[in-house]
């Protein structure tokens, strides 16, 4: 099968490509021509015109809930899979905070084999600790061999500085991070964030050191053991300062943040909405903007989702006894267009580097490339188009965000990936 992309923007940081105007053929998935096709390379292709659409490498989010197994009725594999198509996601990196948590090479087996064939790649992190209790290392040369590309407890910090250590010492024989959900187990259990708000709320707090105090001690640990640690869904203002500081002195230490937690603060829980409680909680106008120096100055690497689907009925309860999560992989490219390169935050290649080359460093995975014989992994970008957010639409078996309505500017159009093709709301095979 020919496909032909037509008048196309490429656009790669890593190989150092930033063509306006190319055509793209592609045979069967593969990468057969870029530049100026002739009229034998048109011949019986289906072409699409792209005419100033930007073809980046496809993007990867690197921290993902699917729930499965345990969790059908919030999430599955392949639901999942299908709502990161539809965000313009191509790879996805997949927590373990299952039930059962993932942390043997049959559950690993079973999410592999539940994500077979589709266009979204599916990489799995396992439990750092058996069933994430942070008491006994995980089996982690067992799961490196059924291909896991991280290990964490998220949902939870490790438990003790002991186990800790221990698991970095082992992580490190594989080259593999170990992703920490940096809370204080001591400081967590609250609602939202500690500040004016949740005491004029009413809601019990969770105070920005409970984050801070176990950045800290990762980063003395991660020094110690020569370990590296990545730091999910970074949100304080001082944690961000810490990893800056770690990073000066070359500790092995990289770090990820959210779409929420550099577009919302803490005012949005006002209106009691549990779509916007979550963990770490929104923090205050002067978190992001710590945020958004650190993605620009490259102390964050990566922007993942932290996707957390859950079923309306849990949502639709008090605030205090909602469960912590947004869904998000189907909003974090329309926002991170929307608030960082609209805003000249960062260039649009930065945002590829966080969104596509980061992720997959950290996590040792080859990035695409655009050289003929290499298969087609795209994601491609209407950076100017403006729409509206609409849950009705999501790909997602949830719908809990506080973004619905949201007007952006700049959405994927289309994803390419392991011979398959997601556009104009539906599969087709390359």
């Amino acid at each position: 099968m020919k496909i032909v992309l037509k008048n196309v923007n490429l656009l790669h940081p890593e190989q150092k490509i930033n063509e306006k105007g190319k055509d793209i053929l592609l045979i069967n998935g593969v990468i057969n021509n870029i530049g100026s096709l002739s009229k034998e390379d048109l011949a019986d292709a289906k072409v699409f015109d792209f005419s100033g659409k930007y073809v980046v490498p496809g993007f990867f989010d690197m921290h993902v809930h699917l729930r499965e197994p345990g969790r059908e009725d919030e999430e599955t594999v392949v639901k999942g899979c299908n709502a990161a198509a539809n965000g313009g996601i191509t790879g996805i990196a997949c927590m373990p905070n299952t039930e059962p948590a993932i942390d043997s090479a049959e559950v690993v087996e079973f999410i592999k084999k539940q994500a077979a064939g589709h266009l979204v790649d599916v990489n799995v992190i396992a439990a750092a600790t058996l069933g994430r209790k942070g008491e006994i290392i995980s089996p982690m040369a067992e799961l490196r061999e059924a291909g896991v590309v991280g290990f964490s407890d998220d949902g939870a910090a490790i438990k003790t500085s002991a186990i800790l250590k221990r698991a970095l010492e082992y992580s490190m024989m594989y080259n593999l991070p170990i992703i920490e959900h940096c809370e204080d187990e001591a400081l967590a259990g609250g609602a939202m964030n500690e500040g004016v708000n949740s005491t004029m709320l009413g809601l019990p707090p969770i105070p920005s050191i409970a984050e801070d105090l176990i950045v800290m001690r990762d980063i003395i640990i991660g020094e110690y053991t020569g370990g590296k640690v990545h730091i999910a869904h970074i949100s304080t203002k001082r944690a961000v300062e810490m990893v800056r500081e770690a990073k000066k002195k070359g500790i092995r230490i990289t770090a990820e943040t959210t779409p929420h937690h550099f577009t919302l603060t803490d005012d949005a829980v006002k209106t009691y909405d549990t779509n916007t409680k979550m963990n770490p909680p929104l923090r205050t106008q002067k978190d992001v903007n710590e945020i958004l120096t650190g993605l620009k100055d490259g102390t964050i690497d990566c922007i993942a989702s932290d996707h957390a689907p859950h079923s309306p009925e849990e949502k639709e309860v008090e605030f205090d006894h909602a469960p912590n999560g947004i869904t998000g992989i189907e909003t974090e490219i329309g926002l991170a267009l929307s608030e960082l390169v609209h805003k000249k935050i960062l260039s649009l290649d930065e945002l590829i580097n966080k969104l596509s080359i980061n992720p997959r460093k950290i996590l040792n995975l080859p990035i695409p490339k655009f050289e003929e014989g290499q298969p087609a992994n795209f994601t491609i970008l209407d950076i100017e188009e403006i729409w509206t957010v609409d849950l009705s639409k999501s790909k997602s078996k949830s719908k809990n965000s506080p973004f619905d309505k949201r007007l952006l500017t700049g959405r994927p159009i289309a994803v390419m990936n392991n011979g398959k093709m997601f556009y104009e709301d539906k599969f087709a095979d390359l």
